[in-house]
């Protein structure tokens, strides 16, 4: 997944935990698009056609539509042109290729790009979709319905937690420069300090095409699930420091916000 990741469990048999961690292995395979063999590259290349998918694809890219909606347009994994165009067409371990950003756009809705029914999918002609932190933040739930009752995951960021952690007063969780000790929550960081390069970054705005340059440069959030939190991360990053102070009031239990004087 190019990132670190972490399962944790009490009471649980080790073989529990190793399945898990090959569950993650195999899943992440199969939705990167840093491999023409995965199961995402092979439903990019066929655009224009509809494609048998798994179970697991069928979930995450339905997860992926109920993003776009939840977040009005803003979490759009439509991206994927617009992140090759910026550079980030290999893992960044390998570096960045040649940004071409001169035909930048606003990236069409998502509900037209991808298509999804029973056991099949579609991606228009001319487009491409990433899954990236949706596809984290869905595996981080499932993985803790995998290995609860008193488990976390952590999925590069992307985290949830159930039950009462190891010593009974919940799992200690990391944001920024506090610990939070979190019950039956998840959290996200939505973050363009990493994964960057010259002056672009991972983090596309669908308004403009563009990396992302809000105001903000780091959010975190602690939700109800990791998914959850990963959406409204991303969507208060991209809404920037006058409105995402509001939106994150609304819907997460706690944030920080990173402001940054690029907006």
């Amino acid at each position: 997944m190019g990132t670190s990741c972490g399962l944790f469990a009490v009471a649980l048999p080790l073989r529990r935990l190793l399945a898990a961690e090959a569950w993650v292995h195999e899943l992440a395979a199969r939705l990167t698009r840093f491999s023409s063999r995965s199961e995402l590259s092979r439903l990019n290349a066929a655009a224009g056609e509809w494609v048998v998918v798994s179970d697991e694809m069928e979930a995450v890219l339905r997860a992926a539509l109920r993003a776009y909606e939840l977040s009005s347009g803003l979490v759009n994994a439509a991206v994927l042109p617009a992140m090759l165009a910026a550079g980030y067409t290999r893992p960044l371990a390998q570096g960045p290729t040649t940004a071409m950003l001169g035909g930048a756009g606003a990236l069409p809705p998502l509900p037209e790009v991808l298509r999804v029914r029973d056991g099949s999918a579609r991606v228009e002609n001319g487009t491409g979709i990433d899954l990236g932190g949706i596809a984290k933040g869905w595996m981080a739930d499932q993985l803790c319905e995998m290995l609860g009752p008193n488990a976390l995951a952590n999925l590069g960021g992307d985290l949830r937690a159930v039950g009462d952690g190891p010593s009974g007063g919940g799992w200690p969780v990391g944001l920024t420069d506090v610990t939070l000790m979190l019950r039956g929550q998840g959290a996200a960081t939505s973050s363009t300090r990493r994964r960057s390069w010259r002056e672009a970054h991972h983090l596309i705005d669908p308004r403009s095409g563009l990396p992302a340059r809000t105001g903000l440069d780091e959010v975190s959030v602690v939700a109800e699930s990791g998914y959850e939190a990963e959406i409204i991360a991303k969507t208060a990053l991209l809404l920037g420091p006058e409105l995402a102070p509001a939106y994150c009031a609304a819907r997460a239990f706690a944030w920080w916000l990173g402001e940054s004087h690029d907006g």
